[in-house]
């Protein structure tokens, strides 16, 4: 969870020892091809610009300062206006250029005087800085859709500042246990049935029952346990008691907020609601090594600890380097998903997956969030089983802007 009003801390791949160029610079110069970093036949000799790093106005001929993609800083040129045939960079060039120019500094709005013969080095400064961003933002994405194993994109998003991709975060599609903790534990049967949704189904065997509709949506009270059919089941992928381990169905987009809450999660379409959205997935740790991470996160103001206790309380996911998107979503008092436990293949009850669901419909273009407190709607009661995040020592603020906002994420 990207706790509100924190930072969330992750990255996404191992850090490179060689910058990108440089690699790119050494391949040039010694005539190799290397697909990986973009180095192909075709453009080993070629210039494609990448992006626009200045501007400037020599006897009434405009210019602009090329990076070359592929090519180091030290190759870049100034190159007149009317040579370039790259109409969105010189759309993106403008726009952050104008978005510099209105920022806001102290409550005031920064009014520099624009100098149409060339750009104070403060501006192009700023340029190039959203350039890199929007490069390594999109690396990032293209990234994470290479990881991820379900059917909905994932897109990213920065028009608030400066920030790229978090630096320590591995994204995971399933738990990843810590040393000393197995998850194996399959199930020893499953059904036969023809039809799930009207036979005795996996369900009925844990003394349940199943937990959705006809339309795919959930119909019981939050603190149910949800039983699916499992690998030994002899129904198909399309059976309507398969709907988490199908994985998200919904293009998702991490964005960075406008409220100091760091990343957050948006929709890109409607989401029907009591509608399966993703799971929350993490390192599982014991918790007593939760009780020590903990006192860690809390020093940072974040949020990222999730105690699996559904019947018992030995074991904690930690999201804070490995998991999701839903690794990015942020609390709300008055969030739109709920959570439940659910069992698939692995029946033990110490470890359920956390699968989370729409509380009602949300709109494209609605940031998703859930309460770290599971106060939010749909609960049964106050008395109803904690199976909220691990247990904090500090406060957190909240920053979540509901009506109903508590002050405090714990």
């Amino acid at each position: 969870m990207a706790a509100a009003g924190a930072e969330a801390p992750g990255a996404w791949c191992v850090p490179c020892l060689v910058s990108l160029d440089t690699l790119q610079e050494l391949c040039r110069k010694e005539k190799l091809t290397c697909k990986s970093i973009g180095i192909t036949k075709r453009n080993l000799n070629n210039y494609e610009v990448e992006y626009l790093c200045d501007y400037k106005v020599v006897k009434d001929m405009e210019y602009y300062l090329v990076k070359w993609k592929g090519w180091p800083d030290s190759t870049n040129t100034w190159e007149p206006l009317q040579n370039l045939k790259c109409p969105l960079l010189l759309q993106q060039f403008s726009n952050d250029k104008h978005n510099y120019l209105s920022q806001v500094k102290k409550g005031k709005a920064i009014t520099l005087k624009e100098n149409h013969r060339a750009l104070k080095p403060a501006v192009a400064e700023y340029i190039v800085k959203k350039a890199k961003q929007r490069i390594a933002l999109q690396r990032w994405q293209d990234e994470l859709n290479r990881r991820k194993t379900h059917k909905g994109m994932i897109f990213v998003e920065n028009t608030v500042d400066l920030e790229g991709p978090p630096s320590d975060f591995y994204y995971i599609n399933e738990y990843k246990p810590a040393p000393g903790i197995s998850l194996v534990n399959e199930a020893t049967f499953g059904c036969s049935c023809r039809d799930c949704f009207f036979e005795k189904c996996c369900p009925a065997e844990a003394g349940v029952l199943l937990a959705y509709n006809k339309n795919q949506q959930i119909k019981i009270p939050p603190g149910t346990p949800i039983y699916e059919c499992n690998s030994r089941c002899q129904c198909g992928p399309d059976c309507p008691n398969r709907i988490v381990q199908k994985g998200t169905q919904y293009s998702l987009c991490i964005f960075r907020t406008s409220n100091g809450c760091g990343w957050g999660v948006k929709t890109l379409v409607k989401i029907k609601r009591m509608s399966f959205v993703m799971e929350y997935v993490g390192e599982v740790i014991t918790s007593e090594e939760a009780e020590r991470r903990g006192q860690l996160y809390d020093n940072k103001g974040i949020t990222y600890l999730f105690d699996l206790d559904y019947e018992s309380d030995e074991f904690t996911v930690d999201a804070a380097r490995y998991g999701n998107v839903s690794h990015f979503v942020n609390h709300s008092c008055d969030p739109n998903l709920q959570v439940f436990n659910v069992f698939i293949d692995n029946l033990d009850t110490r470890l359920p997956r956390i699968a989370l669901f729409s509380t009602r419909t949300i709109n494209a273009g609605e940031e998703l969030t859930f309460d770290y407190q599971m106060k939010g709607s749909g609960d049964v009661s106050s008395d109803s089983i904690d199976h909220s995040p691990a247990k904090k020592r500090a406060r957190t603020v909240c920053k979540c802007g509901a009506v109903t906002c508590r002050g405090y994420l714990n």
